[in-house]
């Protein structure tokens, strides 16, 4: 009796979860220019849209020149902070890992307020570097945590081995350590480039006309002129969540050290 009621709990809570995101789907491919049920006719219009549209097209590539730019830059920052509070050369590790992680709990328009401030003073306001460093902060704690799980699970006479056998503290990194530390890393870069691929306030305070992001353009959007290519555009951005959430699942579940 008690796993059927645990069985219809967890049903209700995934319908709960998913049933949102599965309601908008059909609507991408509706015929029609309103959202609205019942669907009287489908059609590819509304995809096609996307591309044929110029602000849509454009939107679409600023979130990926943004979103890689904000992946390679939160994957360097965010290892080397794992790297470093990992060793015992940082005095009280624990509290420098919560600041690391504040913009995780830290509410997105303080955030945003704060990093329009920052960002002005340094001229990078308005600008493609100061869009992807605002995302690089928000992405930066998702890398920490992934890579950190990685790193707890190395063994660290491997690497006592290597230097004892001469390899320099370089050497050890880039042989012994990286490689089985890389599906974190590439797990982490994973959540970063669909942190950032999603990322809308943040991007509303330090964006200017040319930074739109995908997101934003949605946003934009709902606001001005509820139109079926924004469903078209929700369709496009689950596709792409569900290919990385995918990958990082892939990615965790092999062993560590495995060739990719």
């Amino acid at each position: 009796m008690l796993r059927i009621l645990q069985a219809g709990f967890a049903t209700l809570m995934m319908a709960f979860l998913i049933l949102p995101i599965v309601a908008i789907l059909p609507l991408a491919f509706t015929d029609s220019v309103f959202l609205n049920y019942p669907i009287e006719s489908y059609s590819l219009r509304w995809i096609q849209e996307l591309g044929q549209s110029a602000q849509w097209s454009a939107s679409i590539v600023n979130s990926l020149i943004i979103g890689s730019g904000a992946t390679v830059l939160s994957v360097v920052l965010g290892t080397l902070a794992a790297l470093a509070l990992r060793g015992s050369a940082i005095p009280f590790p624990d509290v420098v890992r919560t600041i690391f992680l504040l913009p995780m709990v830290v509410p997105a328009v303080v955030l945003g307020v704060g990093l329009q401030i920052s960002l002005a003073r340094m001229g990078l306001s308005s600008t493609y570097l100061g869009v992807i460093v605002a995302h690089t902060v928000l992405c930066v704690p998702f890398v920490i945590v992934s890579v950190s799980t990685a790193l707890q699970g190395i063994d660290r006479t491997t690497e006592r081995a290597a230097a004892s056998l001469g390899a320099p503290p370089a050497t050890v990194f880039r042989r012994v350590t990286l490689p089985l530390a890389m599906p974190g890393v590439v797990t982490g870069a994973v959540f970063a480039f669909a942190t950032s691929l999603d990322e809308v306030v943040l991007t509303l305070f330090v964006a200017g006309p040319n930074q739109r992001t995908l997101a934003r353009q949605m946003f934009s959007s709902i606001r001005e002129n509820i139109s079926p290519a924004v469903a078209a555009a929700a369709l496009l951005l689950i596709l792409g969540t569900l290919l990385l959430a995918g990958l990082a699942a892939f990615l965790r579940r092999r062993p560590a050290g495995a060739p990719a």
